[in-house]
């Protein structure tokens, strides 16, 4: 910054003790209320390395039972069990939260932002995610785990084939888990588009931010299929609605089209966070700019959109067409071109530079030595005649480890020792990294290198045992010995954690001379001052910086109304908009979490009264939490800067939470879209449709005439509002809710006088599911109706506090347009085919 700083004058006394006052954090057991993300940050990182660990015990008992043939340690069923668990928790539990993990704890920081957006619902997304998890990974002690395999393919997974309730822990507690992982991505999305620091424009924002905002937005479009399979495949167990049984209509490879349509996006969202915690270190270790900023961040950009196109990579031997075997075998060469463009850019940063060989440098050198070694194996089976071999053998299970291990695990624990001296100041120790490292890196080869002799020796996955002279003795052998050693280096390295963070705290300081803005003296309100950017290595552009930033002289150096607040800024050039308040710490989002938790895990039990109450107990907390999230302003300017003032509040599209609606609206029309899918793709496999016995609902347009009448009506309720009439506003969303309400119960009526039997054939199930889908969504309008007229009766909903029907008047729109896409898709499908 080569101006006058934001404030140049003297701070005034008591300026920083009321700024340490409003985010003091709770003490003792109330800790747990905490909201901060310096606090929800380290919660999740110790939950999902956690989950690393319990995951990784899981895999020391199968390779135990694999190292030699006949084995009897464990029998079949248990290691069905062990080996889905093990899958399922590396994949859900671990790989995805520990990423957002790292993200929530240091993004704020290396934004210059006090906190993220909406600091409760990342309470929610954590707690919801810790609870939900640690209760599904207790069925292994019962017996009760599922053992289908972390992808559940149907129709094992159905209730012929699994009839206990292993595969319903699996599909509502995994389902319910990914809604906790949809929030934390909303979060972070919002967070890294509008709370950067003044100046950071987006080709100045960290890489790390750039990783994570496109692996945040993959999740928005990838993990409503996962969603949506599991609701139809739960729906399939419960109720005898046949969406992939072959018999009555279904098709199983409907399932695989939809999980993989998030699985493999996932090995992408698990690697893309990893990939910016290596670009963030790479030039600090090498002590030199980073080379190919701008390439990498369209590498970013260019893997997030192929990635999506490599669904059916994993199902090359399902008996696909041609056309879609050539198209995904291309994407899958394609997609390696933009990650070889980061692989090259940080070889490159590393030759131009003078590596610092500290324990990170090592893990770095580590990650590129596996992860390039599981990439090549990745271009192997995208060549189908190859993969047409190796596909289920345990040459995919080498390939897979390679890409996620050597992707994820060294790149996290890289970070580990780079990141760890924010915490307390204190670094781990580089002798038993050493020891570490040397222990991980040999551990894993020796472990997962004899796996592809192995199983192009013939040795299939998912087998629990194997008879003696097949020649796969040896290699399983070496397989386990390195499992065992690699697991000892994780241990090194977790106990000389645990040693340092109880270590006394002190200054952090900057040990590495790192360039961005995390390395800031941080206290639990961030930053003192928000810092004025204009480079993309602040630290390295401007040295005193540091001193600028703790003084106080750059934007908001104090807190304006008492409370918790940051600034929100523009989304590409990072121009100041308005100042934001934050909520304070509260129980309000563990009662949710806790809630929602309950609801899912208690119908896995069929106790459907107290699942129920479960749900409204969660509800009732998100509603009180947001009562007072909409709030007018003391004052409607706030004084951050040396004569600098700006709004202390935005509607519309000048806010963050609208943006923050029309994500969720992503998400919600992705959920539709695989529904829509799912009908579509069961249609096109009749020869009639509808099929016989099957008949199209009777009606005219008095649905779709009602449903834009809920539209118009919620535009005509802003209106109201605008001109300060609340009981025209009420009025207005009381007919609409009418409005909606009474065209989906219109419309489920003609269908069920239609005759429509969801048992009866997938066809019919399918617009079951489309049916309900609305159906849930007029119950959603008719709370949040509710909660706008009663904000309207208590004298909340104002000019200048609208967020409330802003953004419900988003989500009217939204159900609304997708409610008229599916009635139209039930009538006009048949006809376009020709039925």
């Amino acid at each position: 910054m080569s101006g006058a700083l934001p404030n140049s004058l003297p701070r005034p006394a008591g300026e920083l003790q009321a700024l340490q006052r409003a985010w003091e954090p709770p003490v003792g057991w109330r800790r747990l209320s905490a909201v901060n993300n310096s606090q929800i940050g380290l919660y999740y990182l110790a939950t999902a390395l956690l989950f690393f660990v319990l995951a990784g015990v899981l895999a020391l008992i199968m390779r135990t039972q694999l190292a030699l043939p006949g084995s009897t340690l464990v029998a079949a069923g248990t290691y069905n069990q062990l080996f889905t668990m093990h899958g399922s928790v590396m994949m859900f539990l671990f790989a995805v939260p520990v990423v957002e993990a790292v993200a929530v704890w240091l993004l704020p920081n290396m934004l210059g932002a006090r906190d993220l957006p909406f600091p409760r619902l990342s309470a929610y997304a954590f707690w919801a995610y810790a609870i939900g998890g640690l209760a599904f990974f207790i069925t292994i002690f019962f017996g009760a785990s599922p053992d289908g395999g972390w992808f559940m393919y149907p129709p094992l997974t159905g209730k012929d084939y699994s009839p206990g309730i292993g595969a319903d822990w699996w599909l509502l507690g995994i389902g319910f888990i990914e809604i906790s992982a949809i929030a934390g991505a909303i979060e972070l999305i919002i967070g890294i588009l509008f709370t950067r620091a003044p100046g950071m424009s987006l080709m100045k924002m960290p890489l790390f931010a750039w990783a994570v905002l496109v692996a945040a937005l993959m999740v928005i479009f990838a993990f409503p299929a996962l969603i949506a399979g599991t609701l139809l495949l739960e729906l399939e167990r419960a109720f005898d609605w046949p969406f992939f049984i072959a018999a009555r209509g279904g098709d199983p490879l409907l399932w695989q089209h939809l999980f993989w349509f998030f699985g493999h996006p996932e090995v992408y969202i698990i690697f893309l966070p990893a990939a910016g915690m290596v670009t963030m270190m790479v030039p600090v270790m090498a002590r030199t700019p980073l080379v190919g900023y701008r390439a990498i961040v369209w590498a970013l950009a260019g893997v997030g959109v192929i990635s999506f196109l490599l669904w059916m990579h994993h199902m090359f031997t399902a008996g696909l067409g041609p056309l879609a075997l050539h198209v995904t075998s291309v994407a899958s060469f394609a997609v390696a071109i933009p990650s070889g463009v980061q692989v090259f850019a940080w070889i490159a940063t590393f030759w131009k530079g003078r590596v610092q060989m500290l324990a990170p440098s090592l893990f770095l050198l580590g990650f590129h030595f596996v992860f390039v070694l599981g990439g090549l194996t990745g271009v192997m089976l995208a060549v189908l005649p190859f993969d047409w071999q190796a596909h289920d053998s345990y040459f995919v299970v080498a390939h897979l480890h390679y890409v996620l291990v050597g992707g994820l695990v060294f790149p996290l624990f890289a970070g580990i020792y780079y990141w760890a001296p924010l915490y307390n100041g204190q670094r781990l120790s580089e002798r038993v990294a050493r020891w570490s490292f040397a222990l991980m890196f040999g551990g894993f080869n020796l472990a997962f290198f004899p796996m592809h002799i192995a199983g192009l020796a013939g040795m299939p996955r998912r087998v629990y045992t194997y008879a003696d002279g097949l020649g796969w003795t040896l290699w399983n052998l070496l397989s386990t010995a390195g499992a065992y050693l690699f697991a000892l280096g994780v241990l090194l390295c977790l106990v000389d954690l645990v040693r340092t963070l109880m270590r006394p705290e002190r200054e952090p300081g900057n040990p590495w001379n790192a360039d961005s803005l995390e390395w800031l003296p941080q206290g639990d309100y961030g930053v003192r001052s928000i810092p004025q950017i204009e480079a993309r290595a602040p630290l390295w552009h401007r040295p005193a910086l540091v001193q600028e930033v703790v003084a106080g002289r750059h934007w908001l150096p104090g807190t304006v109304f008492g409370g918790r607040e940051t600034l929100v800024t523009s989304p590409v050039d990072a121009q100041i908009r308005h100042l934001l308040r934050l909520p304070g710490d509260g129980w309000l989002p563990f009662i949710a979490a806790a809630g929602t938790a309950g609801f899912f895990l208690l119908l896995t039990l069929a106790w459907i009264v107290p699942a129920f109450i479960s749900g409204a107990i969660s509800l009732a907390a998100m509603l009180v939490w947001l009562w007072d999230s909409d709030r007018a302003p003391l004052r409607p300017m706030a004084t951050i800067g040396d004569g600098v003032s700006v709004p202390t509040v935005a509607r519309g599209r000048a806010s963050h939470s609208w943006w923050a609606t029309w994500t969720l609206l992503a998400v919600d029309a992705s959920i539709f879209a695989s529904f829509a899918f799912a009908h579509i793709h069961v249609s096109m496999a009749l020869d009639v449709c509808p099929p016989p016995g099957a008949s199209l609902p009777a009606g005219g347009l008095w649905p779709a005439g009602l449903l834009l009448g809920a539209s118009a009506l919620m535009v005509w309720a802003r209106r109201c509002l605008g001109r300060e009439r609340q009981g025209r506003l009420r009025l207005a969303v009381l007919l609409a809710m009418g409005a909606a309400i009474g065209a989906i119960a219109l419309d489920l009526g003609v269908h069920l006088q239609g005759g429509l039997s969801p048992r009866a054939d997938a066809w019919s199930a399918t617009v079951a599911a489309l049916v309900a889908w609305q159906c849930f969504h007029a119950l959603v309008l008719l709370v949040m109706g509710g909660y706008v007229l009663a904000r309207s009766w208590a004298g909340r909903l104002r000019v200048d506090a609208c967020a409330t029907l802003d953004n419900t008047a988003l989500m009217w729109h939204g159900a609304v347009a997708q409610a008229l896409a599916g009635m139209a898709l039930v009538r006009w499908l048949p006809a376009w085919m020709g039925g």
